[in-house]
């Protein structure tokens, strides 16, 4: 029996698919229990409209990161920061800070998605990567200069 699933089984598949299962566990388990519904000719063609607007909306996300990349490959940060002898700072410059400072410049980036490994400890210019998007990556520039 074809099954659409409405939301994702261990094992069997995930939230969208249409997969052949077996007659009595549709009808018994999955169907009962709203995890699955019958696979009509409506009710597949939703789903194929659902996951084609679901692939041109990530499409366009996908693209929206493409630009703030190029965007953000351009901005430099500069951040101040107390520094003692030899330019090493009290205390660190973190991925809240970055993101925090980044806003300022009207700039909405989550701290998650700056990869930072450990945070700046010394004065001068940064490469600080980032994970806008699955496939999309970015560099900023971050010069932490003495305050």
């Amino acid at each position: 029996m074809k099954v659409i699933f409405l939301q994702d089984v261990k094992g069997q598949g995930k939230k969208g698919e249409i997969k052949d299962v077996a007659e009595g566990y549709a009808r018994n388990y999955l169907i009962p229990r709203g995890l699955a519904q019958i696979a009509t000719p409506g009710a597949t063609k939703s789903v194929e409209q659902m996951n084609a607007a679901q692939a041109k909306r990530k499409e366009r996300e996908k693209q929206e990161a493409m630009e703030l990349a190029a965007k953000l490959a351009e901005m430099k940060v500069v951040i101040k920061a107390k520094a003692g002898e030899g330019g090493r700072l009290f205390g660190a410059i973190t991925s809240k800070q970055i993101a925090e400072e980044l806003e300022k410049m009207n700039v909405k980036i989550d701290k998650k998605k700056i990869e930072l490994d450990e945070p700046i400890r010394t004065l001068g210019v940064t490469k600080v990567p980032l994970r806008l998007y699955p496939e999309v990556k970015g560099t900023l520039t971050v010069q932490v200069v003495e305050e």
